[in-house]
């Protein structure tokens, strides 16, 4: 029988497993990424490849029933998970996390969390228990999108072939050559451009599939020596296990490297039944292995969330030796609870069987299932979440005038923190969206405008990155009061610098910046707000990159004043999710001053910088003389590990506004009066 026309390979369902405890151990044990989703995605493109060969060669592929059974398949299991998920998220998870977990598992639920990933940047790498509780759904996520594209593709194939009049297998090669191609192309330059992007982009993963299926395609016919299957056999088990050990999968992947446990999976599956005792598939196709394959789905989808849970509860950033043999029995005995009780009574049973789109009804009411305790769960978090907005002088929440001299508190005593913990995460400061747009000179800037009446007496533009558009905030009210025009230029992770200072090497960052200044001078406002230090964390010099002066230097040029403000502290962890489960009076909630900010600011020793910079400091709102506290004046003060909340921004708007004013010599203008009635 042809390689192709195997309908059941156990070694296969042996590497599966393998690939699957290599994923478990080395999130729960090693805090690294071990190659082992990689594998997975060859394996799905190899077995699927195969399935839709043998039926394009019968010249017709039925989608309704391949989808549905595709539908019975992975449909149960996984939205079984996310209703659990759910549930124990409300119970155990602190409230910051809900808004974006919400979020999170709509996107899991819909096969998209690879997306919601990519556009929030998430660290996947970092295994503390601030991970989100389904990330680990990017990778499902992406076979989801393989089993909905792929046929799609191979029937565009067949259908050529069949106009054409040709033998489908040599276009249907040249297809998947053609993928595998552009797509690791592709990889390798997003990789070494963006690899947080790269890594969750599901066009930098279809070559892994595409490999699997070339595989598929030609395996029936390369004929290999058993001597050289058995070498491949164990080299392939050997490079899966060490891949994980040797390279930084979680920083580097998945550019050419990933060709590593790619490769080495391919070996595996070219190595095939040696017949010898000694041989890999000998192991992989133990009845042990095979019955873990038959988990590995089951096994994948409980782990991570058991892992987070674990270290929520327990309050750690990593596990031990017997904190981590718990959370694999656990997640271990889940999975045989899902297998058995969920899994394989759903794959038997006459679901999609009976009537034509059974399978289909049955998948959307298990999405709607999930979507319906999301949209419960969302209404608890709005309900709770406390749209309190701190009045001028509120008694109560002084926030950053707490910190003002002379400053005496005179509201109640138990008054309660603002923002609430569930709305913290999401409290960000900005510019209205639908007065945002893109420059008509450079639409890669997004350009948004704040509302005046008539002629503005002041223009500023806020630019760099979101530290520097955290300002907002405070700047907002100001420019309400005195008419000016606030317009921001922003983008995440890129300072107003002629570096790529956050992600070294950072071209499109370089660009960007370029085309702001050019914006800049274009435009002439009367000053450019932007931030002008850098690394105010433990452990770290904070300093003023030499990209930023170089920066500054050029609106000099133009006559235009840069007001540099000294950055805000980054921490280890989020204050206010601490203060959540600690306390405001925690003293590890709290960091000292010294450890975070020098005695004397970095820019203070600089020489020769461009006479149009005025430096503003407010680290004497973020900190007293010894701590940089989670709370000030009633107001959690950060949102997240190194962003100020909108709400504490707000209440540094008379003292921004104060050494704003001094800074430029603004100090006498006065607001416009409004026309009659305007």
């Amino acid at each position: 029988m042809r390689e192709t026309e195997r309908r059941f390979r156990p070694e296969i369902q042996g590497l599966r497993a393998l690939a699957c405890v290599l994923v478990v151990v080395y999130h729960v044990w090693l805090g690294r990424i071990s190659g082992g989703v990689d594998a997975f995605f060859l394996i799905s493109g190899f077995l699927v490849t195969g399935q839709l060969h043998r039926a394009a060669s019968r010249g017709k592929i039925e989608y309704r029933p391949m989808w549905g059974r595709m539908i019975k398949r992975l449909f149960p299991a996984a939205l079984t998970v996310l209703l659990l998920i759910i549930a124990v998220s409300m119970v155990l998870l602190p409230q910051n996390r809900w808004f974006q977990t919400i979020k999170e598992v709509v996107a899991s639920a819909l096969y998209l969390e690879n997306w919601q990933l990519a556009a929030d940047s998430t660290d996947y790498f970092a295994q503390h228990n601030s991970a989100s509780v389904v990330q680990h759904f990017w990778s499902l996520s992406i076979q989801g999108q393989f089993y909905v594209v792929w046929p799609l593709l191979v029937g565009l194939v067949l259908l050529i072939a069949k106009k054409a009049g040709r033998n489908v297998l040599p276009l249907l090669i040249t297809a998947l050559a053609t993928v595998f191609a552009a797509s690791l192309a592709y990889s390798v330059w997003l990789t070494a451009v963006d690899q947080p992007l790269a890594y969750f982009d599901s066009l930098t993963r279809a070559w892994e599939f595409a490999l699997g299926g070339l595989l598929a395609l030609v395996l029936d016919r390369v004929s290999v020596p058993r001597s050289a299957r058995v070498v491949f056999g164990w080299a392939g088990v050997a490079g899966l296990v060490s891949c994980g050990l040797v390279l930084q999968v979680g920083t580097v992947f998945p550019g050419y490297l990933a060709l590593w446990p790619t490769l080495s999976a391919a070996m595996v599956i070219l190595a095939g039944d040696t017949a010898f005792k000694g041989g890999a598939d000998r192991f992989l196709s133990s009845r042990p292995l095979k019955y873990l394959g038959d988990l590995s789905y089951a096994l994948y989808l409980w782990h991570w969330p058991v892992l987070v849970f674990y270290l929520v509860a327990r309050d750690r950033e990593e596990v031990g030796l017997r904190g981590g043999a718990v959370i694999i029995a656990l997640a271990f005995g889940l999975a045989v609870l899902t297998h058995h009780l969920v899994e394989r009574p759903l794959r038997a049973s006459e679901i999609g069987s009976r009537t034509r789109w059974g399978a289909y009804r049955f998948g959307v009411a298990t999405l709607a299932a999930v979507l319906a305790a999301t949209g419960a769960w969302q209404w608890v978090s709005v309900s709770q979440a406390d749209t309190y907005s701190i009045a001028v002088d509120d008694p109560d929440h002084p926030g950053a005038l707490a910190h003002t001299e002379g400053f005496k508190y005179w509201g109640a005593a138990d008054a309660t923190l603002v923002p609430s913990f569930v709305a913290v995460s999401e409290d960000w400061a900005g510019i209205d969206p639908a007065r945002c747009d893109a420059s008509p000179r450079n639409a890669d800037l997004e350009v948004c405008t704040s509302q005046t009446t008539g002629h503005p007496t002041r223009r500023i533009v806020v630019t760099g990155d979101s530290h520097a558009g955290q300002f907002l905030g405070a700047l907002l009210p100001i420019a309400e009061q005195r008419n000016w025009e606030v317009t921001s230029i922003l983008r995440g992770g890129c300072p107003f610098s002629t570096d790529s200072d956050a992600v070294p090497g950072d071209q499109s960052c370089i660009d960007w910046n370029t085309a702001v200044v050019a914006e800049i001078v274009t435009t002439r406002p009367d000053a450019v707000m932007t931030i002008g230090t850098r690394d105010v964390r433990t452990g770290v010099e904070e300093r003023v990159p030499g990209g930023y002066v170089a920066q500054w230097r050029k609106v000099d040029e133009a006559g235009i004043p840069v007001l540099a403000v000294r950055d805000n502290p980054r921490f280890g962890q989020s204050p206010s999710a601490c203060v959540e489960s600690r306390g405001a009076e925690a003293p590890e909630c709290s960091t000292a001053r010294y450890d975070l900010y020098a005695a004397e600011p970095p820019y203070e020793t600089l020489p020769d910088l461009p006479r149009n910079v005025r430096f503003l400091d407010f680290s004497d709102y973020f900190c007293t003389a010894e701590v940089c506290p989670p709370v000030i004046g009633n107001v959690l003060v950060y949102l997240d590990d190194n962003h100020v909340s909108g709400t504490y921004m707000s209440t540094m708007s008379a003292i921004a506004e104060k050494a704003i004013t001094e800074a430029l010599g603004w100090a006498d203008d006065h607001a416009e009066e409004p026309p009659p009635g305007g």
